[in-house]
């Protein structure tokens, strides 16, 4: 079985998407598939490297129509591609679309929409829909890290993360959410993952902050998180598998309705958009959920069984079984 990989990141867009594709590398090798990978990573380098401890094919940015033949499918995982079935079918194979909500919507043999609460869908023709969380796909390392975490106790003082994805655009934000943080006049020791570089605010006694490039490493820190601030994307959909409770914000439009979802599930404590931030507001939550160890305990619980973060075997086991129909 061969696989191809289309997806994008860049400042702007961010990194979400790659990180997805990745966990479907991932398991697609692990089941002995040989799979590829066509996309601009700049801005998700940290994550793309995988790619090559893998032993996946990386090729030239180009369109699908020219790199599909030769593949038994192609998964695109973008939001800026048109519809590309009928030139990926004349290839001889089957297309596999990555859709949130309208973003990213396609015709295409099997669509996947791993939204906690996916919407209508208009019928375009497409074949085999696999829709809701369940079909959320995570990197092998998240679900190994959820391991590690069913043991693991509280820190003292504790241990906040803050990261909102690959977007330099975000530091404003960041310096923000840090300046909330400190307002809560709570002890904690707190890595922020951003670029750019944001304006730290001075800190009262008990208060640490390190900033950092999002990195490797994010997952050892996810570990060791007692409280994190996060985006209303792939990492708090990692957050929920692992039972971090989260804090989280709608960054760009495309989040919406995950962050709504999420918000009715109880799976987080919401702090608004990041265009209408209101610092009083997040200092009041995140003091919080720092101060009252019952909602995190609530929050954890209800997004580690909402999030199980193995999707991306169900999506490949229904790619299999369509190929397996075409003969």
């Amino acid at each position: 079985m061969r696989l191809l990989l289309r997806a994008d990141a860049s400042p702007t867009i961010g990194a979400g998407h790659i990180s997805r594709v990745v966990a479907y590398a991932e398991r697609a090798v692990s089941r002995g598939w040989e799979v590829a990978f066509a996309g601009d990573t700049d801005n998700a380098e940290w994550l793309a490297s995988r790619f090559s401890e893998l032993s996946v094919t990386r090729l030239p940015v180009a369109p699908v129509s020219s790199l599909a033949s030769g593949f038994d499918a192609v998964l695109v995982d973008h939001y800026g591609l048109g519809d590309v079935r009928a030139e990926v079918n004349a290839a001889g194979a089957v297309l596999v679309s990555i859709e949130d909500d309208t973003f990213g919507r396609r015709p295409a043999d099997v669509v996947v929409d791993s939204g906690f609460t996916p919407s209508p869908r208009p019928s375009d023709g497409s074949g085999v829909l696999l829709r809701g969380v369940e079909f959320t796909a995570l990197r092998d390392v998240v679900l190994r890290t959820r391991a590690l975490r069913a043991s693991r106790t509280a820190g003292s003082p504790p241990h906040v993360t803050v990261v909102l994805g690959g977007g330099a655009e975000w530091a404003s934000t960041v310096s923000s959410l840090l300046r909330a943080l400190r307002d809560t006049s709570l002890p904690f020791t707190a890595d922020a993952l951003v670029r750019g570089e944001p304006v730290l605010p001075s800190l009262v006694d008990g208060q640490s902050i390190r900033v950092a490039a999002p990195h490797p490493g994010l997952l050892d820190l996810l570990a060791t998180t007692d409280v994190a601030v996060t985006a209303a994307g792939v990492t708090f959909l990692e957050l929920c598998c692992l039972g971090v409770p989260t804090a989280a914000l709608q960054l760009v439009d495309n989040q919406a309705p995950g962050y709504r979802a999420a918000l009715d599930l109880g799976l987080t404590v919401g702090l608004g958009t990041a265009s209408t931030l209101d610092e009083h507001s997040v200092t009041t939550a995140l003091r919080e959920l720092l101060s009252d160890a019952a909602l995190r305990g609530r929050l954890a619980k209800a997004a580690s069984s909402t999030v199980d973060g193995l999707g991306a075997d169900r999506v490949l086991d229904a790619v299999a079984a369509r190929l397996n129909l075409r003969g």
